[in-house]
């Protein structure tokens, strides 16, 4: 897939490949692709949490962790990423699949 300048490349199940080539322009595109076409401030707050966990742990944070620190109840996280916590929105960070995802 190409963004912007970018030539990325996903997995069979639309995870990016390179990480660190993630920013705000990619997880735009991405999100379109959930079906998610504006990113609220709740959309944001989830993904920049779930990047910042990931680059200081390698791995995506457990949801009761998000859903703590970004005060959004698992109920409109659900609601934000259709597809979850660990496919939607790891998906729109730029996060490889979870562990534990299916």
């Amino acid at each position: 897939m190409k963004i912007g300048d970018k030539e990325l490349t996903f997995d069979k199940e639309g995870f990016l490949q390179e990480p660190l080539l993630w920013d705000q322009e990619v997880a735009r595109a991405v999100a379109s692709e959930e079906g998610i076409t504006e990113m609220s401030d709740n959309h944001w707050a989830i993904v920049n949490f779930i990047r910042k966990h990931w680059e200081a742990n390698g791995a995506a944070p457990p949801i009761r962790q998000l859903c703590q620190e970004t005060k959004v109840s698992i109920r409109e996280v659900y609601k934000l990423f259709k597809s979850g916590p660990a496919r939607g929105a790891c998906r729109v960070a730029g996060l490889p699949k979870p562990d534990g995802c299916v």
